[in-house]
Protein backbone atom coordinates (compact mmCIF):
# COMPACT_ATOMS: atom_id res chain seq x y z
CA UNK A 1 0.00 0.00 0.00
CA UNK A 2 1.18 3.88 -0.78
CA UNK A 3 1.81 5.83 2.33
CA UNK A 4 1.12 9.59 1.49
CA UNK A 5 3.95 12.22 2.57
CA UNK A 6 3.30 14.72 3.93
CA UNK A 7 5.93 17.92 5.28
CA UNK A 8 5.61 19.88 8.50
CA UNK A 9 8.12 22.27 9.74
CA UNK A 10 10.20 21.76 12.80
CA UNK A 11 9.80 24.28 15.54
CA UNK A 12 13.12 26.10 15.02
CA UNK A 13 13.29 28.62 12.96
CA UNK A 14 14.89 28.38 9.46
CA UNK A 15 14.64 24.76 9.81
CA UNK A 16 14.18 22.69 6.44
CA UNK A 17 10.41 21.05 6.43
CA UNK A 18 10.22 17.38 7.14
CA UNK A 19 8.23 13.93 5.96
CA UNK A 20 5.96 12.74 8.08
CA UNK A 21 4.39 9.37 7.08
CA UNK A 22 0.70 8.86 7.04
CA UNK A 23 -0.56 5.64 7.05
CA UNK A 24 -4.00 5.28 5.37
CA UNK A 25 -6.90 3.61 7.42
CA UNK A 26 -6.85 0.23 7.56
CA UNK A 27 -10.07 0.25 9.24
CA UNK A 28 -11.75 2.25 6.02
CA UNK A 29 -14.48 -0.46 4.70
CA UNK A 30 -16.66 -0.10 1.89
CA UNK A 31 -20.28 -1.68 2.63
CA UNK A 32 -21.50 -5.19 0.67
CA UNK A 33 -24.35 -4.06 -0.37
CA UNK A 34 -26.50 -0.66 -1.38
CA UNK A 35 -29.26 -2.29 1.74
CA UNK A 36 -26.45 -2.12 4.32
CA UNK A 37 -25.19 1.33 3.22
CA UNK A 38 -28.83 2.58 3.53
CA UNK A 39 -29.94 1.60 6.77
CA UNK A 40 -26.03 2.70 7.50
CA UNK A 41 -27.09 6.10 6.21
CA UNK A 42 -30.54 6.12 8.23
CA UNK A 43 -29.53 5.20 11.42
CA UNK A 44 -26.72 8.04 11.10
CA UNK A 45 -29.71 10.52 9.91
CA UNK A 46 -32.28 9.53 12.72
CA UNK A 47 -28.82 9.53 15.68
CA UNK A 48 -28.64 13.45 14.00
CA UNK A 49 -32.03 14.52 14.48
CA UNK A 50 -31.87 13.23 17.41
CA UNK A 51 -28.77 15.33 18.29
CA UNK A 52 -26.07 13.35 17.79
CA UNK A 53 -22.34 14.97 16.06
CA UNK A 54 -21.26 12.64 13.28
CA UNK A 55 -17.65 12.67 12.97
CA UNK A 56 -16.42 10.48 10.53
CA UNK A 57 -14.29 6.93 10.70
CA UNK A 58 -15.07 7.21 14.82
CA UNK A 59 -16.38 3.53 15.14
CA UNK A 60 -14.92 0.25 15.11
CA UNK A 61 -15.31 0.16 11.70
CA UNK A 62 -14.36 3.47 9.03
CA UNK A 63 -16.95 3.99 5.78
CA UNK A 64 -15.28 5.50 2.95
CA UNK A 65 -18.41 8.04 2.89
CA UNK A 66 -20.63 10.17 4.82
CA UNK A 67 -24.36 9.57 5.31
CA UNK A 68 -25.07 12.92 3.23
CA UNK A 69 -22.88 11.16 0.62
CA UNK A 70 -25.79 8.58 0.42
CA UNK A 71 -28.39 10.60 0.20
CA UNK A 72 -26.59 12.62 -2.55
CA UNK A 73 -26.84 9.45 -4.82
CA UNK A 74 -30.18 8.96 -3.70
CA UNK A 75 -31.00 12.69 -5.00
CA UNK A 76 -29.16 12.62 -8.15
CA UNK A 77 -31.70 9.20 -9.32
CA UNK A 78 -34.57 10.87 -7.89
CA UNK A 79 -33.59 14.36 -10.31
CA UNK A 80 -32.63 11.60 -13.06
CA UNK A 81 -35.96 10.03 -12.92
CA UNK A 82 -35.29 6.84 -12.09
CA UNK A 83 -36.52 6.54 -8.82
CA UNK A 84 -39.64 8.63 -7.81
CA UNK A 85 -41.34 10.12 -4.17
CA UNK A 86 -42.94 6.91 -3.45
CA UNK A 87 -38.98 4.89 -3.59
CA UNK A 88 -37.99 7.73 -1.41
CA UNK A 89 -40.88 7.39 1.00
CA UNK A 90 -40.26 3.49 1.67
CA UNK A 91 -36.62 3.91 1.73
CA UNK A 92 -36.96 5.99 4.50
CA UNK A 93 -39.61 4.62 6.53
CA UNK A 94 -38.18 1.28 6.22
CA UNK A 95 -34.79 2.76 6.71
CA UNK A 96 -35.88 4.56 9.95
CA UNK A 97 -37.24 1.22 10.93
CA UNK A 98 -33.66 -0.41 10.80
CA UNK A 99 -35.40 -3.39 8.00
CA UNK A 100 -35.82 -4.72 4.98
CA UNK A 101 -39.63 -5.11 4.35
CA UNK A 102 -40.35 -8.80 4.10
CA UNK A 103 -41.70 -10.30 0.81
CA UNK A 104 -43.49 -13.17 2.67
CA UNK A 105 -45.36 -10.40 4.63
CA UNK A 106 -48.90 -9.67 2.57
CA UNK A 107 -48.92 -6.45 3.77
CA UNK A 108 -45.22 -5.66 3.32
CA UNK A 109 -45.01 -7.46 -0.54
CA UNK A 110 -45.62 -3.93 -2.24
CA UNK A 111 -43.26 -1.98 -0.12
CA UNK A 112 -40.61 -4.53 -0.47
CA UNK A 113 -41.20 -4.47 -4.55
CA UNK A 114 -40.22 -0.48 -4.59
CA UNK A 115 -37.03 -1.01 -1.96
CA UNK A 116 -35.68 -3.72 -4.47
CA UNK A 117 -36.19 -1.11 -7.41
CA UNK A 118 -34.92 1.86 -5.44
CA UNK A 119 -32.11 0.14 -4.02
CA UNK A 120 -31.19 -1.90 -7.02
CA UNK A 121 -30.48 1.66 -9.15
CA UNK A 122 -28.99 3.19 -6.09
CA UNK A 123 -26.44 0.42 -6.07
CA UNK A 124 -24.67 0.54 -9.04
CA UNK A 125 -24.11 4.55 -8.51
CA UNK A 126 -23.11 3.68 -4.65
CA UNK A 127 -20.32 1.27 -6.67
CA UNK A 128 -18.89 3.94 -9.00
CA UNK A 129 -18.19 5.93 -5.65
CA UNK A 130 -16.27 3.36 -4.29
CA UNK A 131 -19.00 3.33 -1.22
CA UNK A 132 -20.38 -0.73 -1.58
CA UNK A 133 -17.49 -3.04 -2.55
Amino acid sequence: MAQAVQTRLSPQAGARPRPVSIEPSARVQPFRTAEEAWIWTMAALVARRDGARYTANKGKVGRPCDPDDVVKSLDALYRQRRIDLLHARILRIWGERGSAPDPTHAMEKADWKLWKEALDRLEWLLRVKGIVA
